[in-house]
């Protein structure tokens, strides 16, 4: 199998969900300052897709972990089958737009093991429910009851972070922060106890995955992006951001733009700012003066 891409555009999406069975729909749609997505979903998505809450389904409560903690594997394999997954079904994720909170569910379900050996098992729609619309196709306001599925957790087929790795990998790889670059600076901190990033960082913003509607930019775009971020050749890399949500699209795009395979992803640091930034005893670096050994 050559080089299979996570992202699916709305034709072929058109297309499989006139296959026989469909891809399940996942509307992850969520955003940190709110309002919530539920009634976004319920006044219109795509056809037979199921809402996905992103703080109840998609992590653990907050604590120790951070805002956003991993999920404990047996509790969301159980959450995605009940929406309909088993182990051999396609399922598409989709958000507002950018991709960059549908990630968090196609990450997850990479780490529990679906698409191990087939990554077209799981994808990330591209222009998310905002492309689709634009493009003219049709919605719905039923709320779907899908059939349960058997889906087996094999948690751990993404690698992922503690604190003290991600600040080891700073220092001496390449660890990309996905947030905004006021963020990264330390010139604001509107969520988390602290201002700045992990010393030896680089800023990466998933923003900048995506053009103005939404869409994805083209992988080699992509790809000379994040070899200018130093990205170049087999070495480790990682990726955080506030809480371990949007910096599952950074590993998503890494993967997309072709640097890193499906058996050789990008890791996460799960905890990720939110965790970081509460330890008084972890360092915070602000500005862009370099902290590298």
């Amino acid at each position: 199998m050559g080089r299979v891409s996570p992202l699916i555009s709305a034709a072929d999406l058109a297309t499989a969900l006139n296959e026989q069975p469909p891809p399940v729909l996942l509307d992850v749609r969520w955003r940190l300052a709110g309002p919530p997505a539920l009634p976004d979903y319920r006044s219109g998505h795509l056809p037979g897709a199921v809402f996905v809450d992103l703080a109840t389904v998609l992590a653990d409560p907050p604590g120790a972990g951070g805002r956003h903690p991993l999920p404990e594997a047996g509790r969301l394999a159980s959450a995605f089958a009940g929406l309909g997954v088993s182990d051999g079904s396609a399922v598409v994720c989709y958000d507002d737009d950018n991709g960059s909170i549908a990630a968090r569910a196609w990450w997850l379900l990479r780490w529990l093991g679906l698409g191990r050996t087939d990554p077209r098992q799981v994808r990330v729609l591209d222009g998310g429910y905002a492309g689709w619309v634009a493009e003219g196709r049709p919605v719905s306001t039923e709320v779907p009851a899908p059939r349960p599925g058997t889906l087996t957790a094999r948690p751990g087929s993404m690698p992922v972070l503690d604190a003290d790795a991600a600040g080891e990998l700073a220092l001496g790889g390449v660890l990309l922060d996905a947030r905004a670059p006021e963020r990264y600076l330390g010139e604001t901190e509107p969520v988390d106890p602290r201002a700045g990033h992990i010393p030896g960082a680089r800023n990466a913003p998933f923003a900048r995955h995506t053009g103005a509607d939404g869409h994805w930019r083209p992988p080699a775009e992509l790809a000379g992006h994040y070899r200018a971020l130093g990205v170049t050749g087999p070495d480790p890399v990682g990726a955080y951001c506030g809480s371990g949500v949007t910096a599952t699209s950074v590993v998503f795009a890494l993967e997309y733009a072709g640097l890193r395979s499906p058996d050789r992803p990008a890791a996460l640091y799960t905890g990720s700012w939110s965790q970081w930034s509460a330890d008084p005893e972890r360092p915070a670096a602000v500005g862009t003066e370099s902290e590298r050994a």
